[in-house]
């Protein structure tokens, strides 16, 4: 079985070179690329595994790359790598497609967990996919990664769509913060459980009137409840 091959996106060459050397100490396959234009052309002759993006680039801005990546509907996972670690920062990556969000300077060793954590998530849902999912007047189309509220298409992010899938597909079930950190976002070691909250905040305004669904459970965590 051929090992895993990571797309790394940083303009500067010592950093990219230091976590390219990490990760093929772990027996990933590395390419390196110093610009959104050459993060755009990689991807399109040779798709990776999963991306680390910076998202400080010259010309074509990493968000910028993220939301034609998504755009042209390529579910690789991105991992947004920036010096600006505000909330609203994080948020914003994954508003633009983003996985994961790790903050300069990071810790390459987490970061080398992150993505092993990714790919590891990545691979059982390829194994468990079923085509869609459906609960009173919410629609998953999971091949598609699209959702539909009232019949109307609903734009979520990567992330949001995880959230709501598994909540989905467990409905009923009580699931705790601490839960949902190792099952959506795939590493949990130093998240703040507020990750959580922040994002079913969102997912509830997406979803309108339905976001009712998603029922707190004081002191645990949260429940998608069965219509």
């Amino acid at each position: 079985m051929q090992s895993p091959m990571i797309l790394i996106v940083e303009d500067e060459e010592d950093l990219a070179a230091a976590v390219a050397y990490a990760f093929r100490q772990e027996r990933f396959r590395t390419r390196v690329v110093y610009s959104g234009e050459d993060a755009l052309l990689s991807i399109e002759e040779s798709p990776p595994d999963i991306v680390l993006l910076d998202l400080m680039l010259p010309k074509i801005s990493g968000a910028e790359v993220c939301r034609r990546i998504r755009k042209q509907g390529i579910r690789i996972p991105i991992i947004m790598a920036t010096a600006m670690g505000e909330e609203r920062d994080r948020l914003f990556g994954f508003e633009v497609g983003a996985d994961d969000y790790v903050v300069k300077p990071y810790s390459i060793r987490e970061l080398i967990l992150r993505v092993q954590a990714i790919l590891r998530r990545s691979a059982t849902d390829a194994k468990n996919t079923v085509e869609s999912l459906e609960e009173d007047v919410i629609r998953i189309d999971i091949l598609g990664h699209r959702v539909w509220v009232s019949e109307k298409l609903t734009r979520l992010t990567s992330l949001e769509f995880r959230l709501l899938r598994t909540l989905m597909e467990r409905r009923g079930r009580v699931l705790s913060r601490g839960k949902l950190l190792t099952d959506v976002w795939g590493y949990h070691e130093g998240m703040s459980t507020r990750t959580v909250d922040t994002h079913i905040k969102r997912l509830r305004v997406k979803l309108r009137d339905a976001g009712n669904l998603i029922e707190t459970v004081r002191g645990v965590g949260y429940r998608f409840a069965n219509a």
